[in-house]
């Protein structure tokens, strides 16, 4: 179904020529301009609903910026009409929180693959397809990192649609399963929760585009019921910085 006459996506409000081949996903559209401050020449491009996008240049390359909203829906939304405009590499930049004790806050995770809690990605593929990053991407996030001396991460991350289920899984009427597969989760050895990646690393695989995903640790749940150091932190600078030096190493 064509919802304009000259190529312009119903959603994003964007048509070809508008981004690079190159796009950073942050979920908070106030993101998007803290973001483009790394490009050469930034221009707020479109801003309809929680789709904002920026458009610049890094190393001579056009590069965007888009957000996705909070959760798999409107991060599905983004990506399959970001990849019909001509986007071709993707690096979601957002928040999580630590599961494992050795994940702090204000460390970063690289995502490897992600746990299918939601409901996006099984409108796309069956439950047993797994939901995993680009190796390409990983690779030039973990570089980036070791580079800038950043605290890291790469492993399995969950995602999932509530984020009231799993902070107060205990007063939900399905706790039974919450807190018996977040007790499974960590027994895995998964490293943070967050709510889009599974639906991205899906709908990219399907797409055939490249997809990664870097987040800022801002707490850990697992850290406060041990009684350990657990600051909030909320500055997404670091993951920034990686997520751009890793789209300049793979142009």
């Amino acid at each position: 179904m064509k919802y304009s006459t000259d190529g312009t996506q119903y959603h994003i409000g964007l048509k070809e020529g508008d981004i690079g081949e190159y796009v950073i996903l942050p979920g908070d559209p106030k993101r998007c301009e803290k973001i483009a401050a790394y490009f050469d020449e930034p221009k707020l491009i479109a801003d309809r609903r929680e789709f904002v996008t920026y458009t610049g240049y890094l190393n001579g390359t056009k590069v965007s910026v888009t957000s996705t909203g909070i959760g798999g829906p409107s991060a599905s939304i983004a990506l399959e009409e970001l990849v019909k405009v001509g986007g071709k590499y993707f690096i979601r930049v957002g928040t999580c929180g630590g599961m494992q004790k050795d994940v702090k806050s204000g460390d970063l995770v690289i995502a490897t693959g992600a746990i299918r809690m939601e409901g996006t990605s099984k409108e796309y593929a069956p439950i047993e397809f797994p939901a995993v990053a680009d190796y390409d991407i990983i690779t030039a996030l973990k570089n980036s990192a070791e580079k800038l001396n950043l605290p890291h991460h790469l492993g399995v991350v969950q995602c999932k649609d509530a984020f009231y289920g799993q902070h107060n899984p205990e007063i939900m009427p399905v706790s039974y399963e919450l807190e018996n597969k977040w007790n499974a989760w960590l027994r895995m050895g998964t490293l943070a929760s967050e709510m889009e990646s599974a639906a991205l690393f899906i709908v990219g695989q399907f797409l055939k585009v490249k997809v990664g995903s870097i987040f800022l640790v801002v707490a850990n749940q697992e850290r406060e019921k041990l009684g350990l150091e657990n600051p909030v932190v909320h500055d997404t600078d670091s993951a920034i910085k990686v997520a751009i030096n890793a789209i300049k190493s793979l142009i």
